[in-house]
Parts: structure tokens; sequence; C-alpha cells
């Protein structure tokens, strides 16, 4: 597989190296700020920390 992707980038091996080491940079971006985060968020939502409304907060604790 990966000397299919070589065979096909344009140019001399150092135009191949600077052209495959932008897409696996261009691929690790996208997979670190957006496919991961929005995983993260469908999959295994956080729990809500919003304290109930009707809980008040006294010096000796919640009433």
């Amino acid at each position: 597989m990966y000397a299919a992707i070589w065979r096909a980038l344009p140019g001399p091996w150092p135009v191949k190296l600077v052209l495959a080491l932008v897409l696996l940079a261009g691929i690790a971006y996208l997979l670190i700020f957006h496919l991961y985060p929005w995983i993260m968020q469908e999959f295994f939502p956080t729990p809500d920390p919003v304290l109930d409304a009707s809980a008040h907060l006294t010096p000796q604790g919640i009433a």
C-alpha cells in the first residue's frame, strides 16, 4: 500500500518525501482536531455538571 502511494506521488524522491510528510501531517491534524473530538462528543457524552436548582448551598452544606 505504501509503495502504491509512493509511486502515485509526482516528482523525484525529495519531492515525494515532502509530499508524503505533508499528507501525513494533514491526516494527523484531521484526526486529532476533528474526528477524535467528534467521536468523544457523539459516543461518550459527559454528564451535565449543573447542580440541581432546588438545592440551596449553606455554610453547613446543602440544605
